[in-house]
């Protein structure tokens, strides 16, 4: 089996044949650790999924009728019971469109899409990269970024 050990600041990896595994270390941004990673890798485009635990979050909720999304933000400890989004290009940089689902201690949930947490315990993720390119452009009519396979 083809597989190789990685390190980064906020992260460490195993490469499994053209898939990897990451923990993102205690304490760290989520976004900024991922972020990291598909930079120090050179992913263009694939799928992310993974698990862990945060004790911040702020979340984005989109609103169609003024285009824009609404943030809220969350200070306590909240296991993720899921996070799944995707990493494309938008203007030929790296983008991760992530999504969270949040356990609290009462057992309730909210999820929205991820404008960032942290990580207070463990970050385990899946990257599942493709072998080509697949960009993003932003759509005015909807306010948001869709796939353009044009590209």
């Amino acid at each position: 089996m083809n597989e190789r050990i990685l390190k980064g600041e906020l992260w460490t990896a195993k490469k499994v044949e053209n898939k990897y595994v990451v923990s993102i270390k205690d304490q760290s941004s989520i976004v900024q650790a991922l972020t990291y990673f598909v930079l120090n890798q050179n992913i263009k485009s694939g799928q992310v999924t993974g698990i862990g635990a945060v004790n911040e979050a702020a979340l984005r909720f989109f609103d169609f009728s003024t285009k824009d999304y609404v943030d809220k933000k969350f200070d306590e400890q909240m296991e993720v019971t899921n996070i799944s989004g995707n990493v494309s290009l938008l203007d030929d940089k790296p983008l991760l469109h992530l999504h969270i689902t949040l356990g609290r201690q009462d057992y309730s949930a909210i999820a929205g899409h991820l404008l960032d947490a942290k990580i207070r315990g463990a970050g385990e993720f899946f990257f599942y990269p493709l072998a080509i390119e697949i960009h993003k452009s932003k759509n005015e009519d909807v306010g948001i970024n869709f796939y353009d396979f044009e590209k």
